[in-house]
């Protein structure tokens, strides 16, 4: 006896229908079929709710009944023939007729018990499987409607009553033995006690109703077949990288059902368990795929995890208190309460002081359950050793399976660190000894982001998925998402970095697309896509979206984005930029920043801030890191400064000329007074000496200017280079006196004996930064290792493409922390 069951979503429709049609006509050519049915998909949902409203006396219940009715009646209609018809829609009639009677009765009285409800919920298997058999039985002539009420016996607890295995078993193999078909149809869900009342066998009871027959009659194999390839590593709704599990064996499979894999109703396993059978997982709408394969079987493959899954609608309970520590039976109280309020608990954690216990349960029970423990511990609360007791409505619980994580350490310290990584908060934690399953309880809206992190590090860990958001694709944005753009191949292909842009905005639009904006067509996608630009509004659409790997890029100067950083950092977002505003803001807010980074286990990262694409901060934090100090500093931090010097010799072109230049070049800002004041330098030696230790302010940093005042006040960038032309003899007599002293004019930022300043220097032929050329930029780190000799950086330090080739790197960082290897 072959023995298969097809779910809601396998008869959905009526072309979902004739799918199962080829299927069991192909497999009824082997031996005999018992066939289990769910109702038509979404009908339970559907009586259910119409059962809810006539408790309440609300008429909404007739729509839905006549909505119901009507859908029955097409599908007969269009797939039972004609002749057959009339007899089929006789007994249909009875059935409809019988659910109105009683919804009426329900409305009249305005009460809804749950016996009740188990008449009125299951007549949707009943239906489907009446007209599925009348449409079958046309091919395979030979066919018996079953059932299940004369056959499953149960006790009394309506709405998932216990099965009486000893006497349902025994009444299956008398009925099979009696009766001879090609094909048997089997409504699933429904049951009887012993006195012939109806009850069913829980939500999902259709996996559990064909459990019972496969066990009892001992077939090869249960089948069970609905609209995915069998069970997946993760939820698909949730995961979209998840894939199907060939073949898992019986441990696993339970744990995933029971911590709300959906494909298989938890208690389903049970009664094939005990007899070895196995259960095949298939796909109605690609029959062709493998499926998953459950069964008894030793795995030997190194891969310690089977698959995640994830409970939703979770109340999580907390008792603590000084009346709970070392008092005997007070779990047992606890326990024996919530058992007798019929609650189920999903995950239990206790701490080693024995101050707390907290358990999870269904949402749905948080009143009843609440209610019962304060009636049992009323005195303990009314003389304050047991403090109030708190549920926590809002949380989901994220479970790791696998029954090779026992031969595996470090299984659960992964998984605790993915999930800090992304910020995601851990409630409570369960494991038992068995070490099947890890189960943590995390914030419901964390729930996605845990299992797609969870899943890329145990599933995919060779491809890791950065989510990037962008503000400003200007010059060094552009630039910077061209990059990008060119190497996703090379990365995807050799680092397994998946690197996806999922926001951009300028100073007028802002798009989201959480698929995947085209780093090459930024422009297009706030064109086609893009709203008005609000900068609190992108970081709150960033933060809704909550993407595991998520990276803030701010490739602006502007202090309004700058302000946010502490509200993204907060979220567990990384922050990549170039923007100097927040850590040259005040020394407090710069240690905010630093310390929120810690503490969110967010990266926040700027090294383009003092070289362009030089890598000056990381060398001087590895330095810190390692145990050295810093001594003294000399730098030229200004590539635009340095071609400006470099290219002007009081000969050929006019020192404004030279300016002007620089600015077509791209090496100064478009306002060129902000590299010529030497602020910008001032800044970058400001996050020097705060990344070295030192707690400095930009006032604390003198400067001596050499532009003339009056050129500083003019009143546009034209002005300005005019107001240059007319001091010429000014910049070059300060060129010609460094040539007459054998020197060359740089633009020097220095720390030394705890003195910091900046300003124009005449640098003689011996020192290291006399031969610096173009826009190349150097830096000297003067330390306890290098009193001497100084570690010497150098290169280019200005320009749109070293610029973002700087940021680039700060995003490699940041994915070799996620766990890329780079």
């Amino acid at each position: 006896m072959q023995v298969v069951k097809f779910g809601g979503s396998s008869v959905g429709s009526t072309e979902a229908i004739r799918k199962v049609k080829a299927i069991l006509l192909k497999k009824s050519s082997k031996s005999p079929l018992l066939v289990i049915f769910s109702a038509f998909g979404g009908d339970t949902n559907r009586l259910i709710q119409a059962a809810e409203y006539a408790a309440v006396a609300n008429e909404k219940y007739k729509d839905i009944l006549q909505e119901l009715t009507q859908r029955q009646l097409d599908y007969a209609q269009e797939l039972i023939p004609p002749k057959n018809q009339s007899a089929a829609m006789a007994q249909l009639r009875v059935l409809l007729n019988e659910l109105e009677d009683i919804l009426r009765g329900v409305y009249l009285i305005k009460e809804l018990s749950k016996r009740t409800l188990d008449r009125i919920s299951c007549t949707g298997e009943q239906l489907s499987s009446l007209i599925l058999f009348e449409f079958l039985k046309t091919d395979i002539p030979k066919a018996q409607y079953v059932d299940p009420k004369q056959l499953i016996v149960t006790d009394d607890f309506y709405g998932k009553a216990n099965v009486n295995f000893e006497l349902s078993n025994e009444r299956i193999r008398q009925y099979f033995q009696k009766h001879q078909a090609d094909l048997f149809v089997v409504p699933g869900f429904l049951a009887a006690n012993q006195s012939g009342e109806t009850t069913t066998l829980g939500r999902g009871g259709s996996d559990y109703s064909a459990a019972i027959f496969a066990a009892a009659l001992r077939a090869a194999e249960l089948e069970i077949w609905t609209d995915v390839s069998g069970m997946m590593t993760a939820d698909p709704n949730q995961v979209k990288q998840a894939f199907p599990i060939h073949e898992i064996d019986f441990d696993e499979a339970m744990e995933l059902t029971h911590f709300g894999a959906k494909v298989l109703y938890p208690p389903a396993i049970h009664p094939v368990y005990k007899q070895g059978i196995p259960v095949r997982i298939k796909n109605t709408f690609a029959p062709d795929d493998e499926g998953t394969k459950i069964h008894r079987y030793t795995r030997s493959e190194e891969h310690p995890i089977r698959g995640l899954s994830a409970i939703q609608d979770i109340s999580l309970l907390n008792i603590s208190g000084s009346g709970m520590v070392g008092i005997p039976y007070f779990s047992h109280r606890l326990f024996e309460a919530l058992a007798q309020a019929k609650i189920n608990v999903v995950l239990i954690s206790q701490a080693s002081s024995e101050h707390s216990i907290c358990v999870a349960i269904s949402k749905d029970d948080t009143a009843e359950a609440t209610n019962a423990l304060e009636k049992t511990f009323a005195r303990e609360l009314k003389e304050a050793k047991l403090n109030p007791i708190e549920a926590d409505r809002e949380v989901s619980i994220v479970a790791l399976v696998g029954s090779k994580m026992k031969d595996r350490s470090g299984v659960s310290g992964k998984m605790f660190s993915v999930l800090a990584h992304n910020g995601i908060s851990i409630k409570a934690i369960a494991q038992g000894s068995s070490e099947r399953n890890i189960s943590v309880v995390v914030n419901k809206r964390e729930v996605k982001k845990a299992l797609n992190s969870l899943h890329e590090s145990f599933f995919l860990s060779e491809r890791i998925r950065l989510n990037l958001f962008v503000v400003g694709v200007g010059n060094v944005g552009k630039v910077l998402l061209e990059q990008i753009a060119s190497q996703h191949e090379y990365l995807l292909k050799k680092h397994r970095l998946d690197i996806r842009l999922i926001a951009v905005a300028n100073t007028k639009k802002m798009a989201f697309d959480e698929e995947g904006i085209k780093p090459s067509k930024p422009l297009e996608a706030l064109h086609e896509q893009g709203q008005e630009v609000d900068l609190s509004a992108f970081i709150h659409q960033m933060s809704e979206l909550n993407l595991r790997n998520s990276i803030f890029i701010d490739n602006t100067a502007d202090a309004k984005v700058a302000a946010l950083y502490d509200k993204v950092l907060k979220k567990s977002i990384s922050v990549v930029t170039p923007n100097k505003i927040a850590c040259t803001e005040s020394y407090d807010r710069y240690k905010e920043l630093k310390q929120l980074s810690k503490r969110h286990q967010a990266h926040f990262l700027f090294e383009t801030n003092v070289g362009a694409g030089l890598p000056v901060i990381n060398t001087l934090s590895d330095l810190i890191k390692s145990g050295d100090e810093i001594y003294g500093i000399e730098a030229v931090l200004s590539g635009s400064l340095n071609f400006i010097f470099n290219n002007y010799n009081g000969e050929g072109d006019s020192f404004a000329e030279v300016v002007k230049e620089a600015g077509v070049q791209g090496f100064t800002e478009p306002d060129p007074r902000i590299d010529l004041s030497g602020v910008d330098v001032k800044r970058k030696l400001l996050i020097l000496l705060r990344e070295s230790g030192f707690n400095y302010e930009l006032e604390d940093i003198s400067t001596l200017p050499f532009i003339p005042e009056s050129c500083m006040q003019a009143d546009d960038t034209p002005a300005f280079i005019k107001a240059l032309s007319s001091h010429e003899k000014h910049f070059k007599a300060l060129v010609e006196k460094a040539k007459a002293n054998d020197k060359k004019l740089k633009y020097v930022a220095t720390y030394r004996k705890g003195e910091a300043a900046t300003g124009l220097q005449e640098v003689a032929s011996d020192s290291p930064l006399y031969n610096l050329e173009g826009k190349d930029n150097i830096v000297l780190f003067y330390t306890r290792r290098y009193p001497e000799q100084p570690l010497v950086i150098k290169g280019a330090g200005a320009g749109a493409a070293v610029t973002a080739s700087g940021i680039f790197g700060d995003i490699m960082r940041i994915a070799s922390a996620f766990g890329s290897n780079f």
